[in-house]
């Protein structure tokens, strides 16, 4: 999958799971989804790494929560994690 694919089904998701009020197009690939960003919450950090399990079936551990600062760094995370599981296939 093409990683603007990628990046627009995680925001797509990240829109509905976390009911913003935005548009797709209005957030930015490296929009912090923390802070001065989207402004979420630790309750939605959880939410965004089960969405991410669910959706992409990338499991997020706790010692992996720092791949949720950013867009871009939620779609890196997921590449990469699609990257090893089919190289531990092959």
């Amino acid at each position: 999958m093409a990683r603007e694919d990628i990046t627009r089904q995680f925001v797509s998701l990240l829109i509905e799971r976390l009911n913003l009020e935005l548009e797709p197009e209005d957030v930015a690939d490296d929009t912090p989804l923390f802070g001065a960003g989207l402004g979420l919450d630790s309750i939605d950090a959880l939410e965004i790494a089960l969405a991410i399990e669910t959706e992409f079936k990338c499991e997020v551990s706790d010692d992996q929560m720092q791949v949720l600062r950013s867009i871009n760094t939620v779609v890196d995370f997921i590449q990469q994690s699609r990257a090893s599981s089919i190289s531990e296939a092959v």
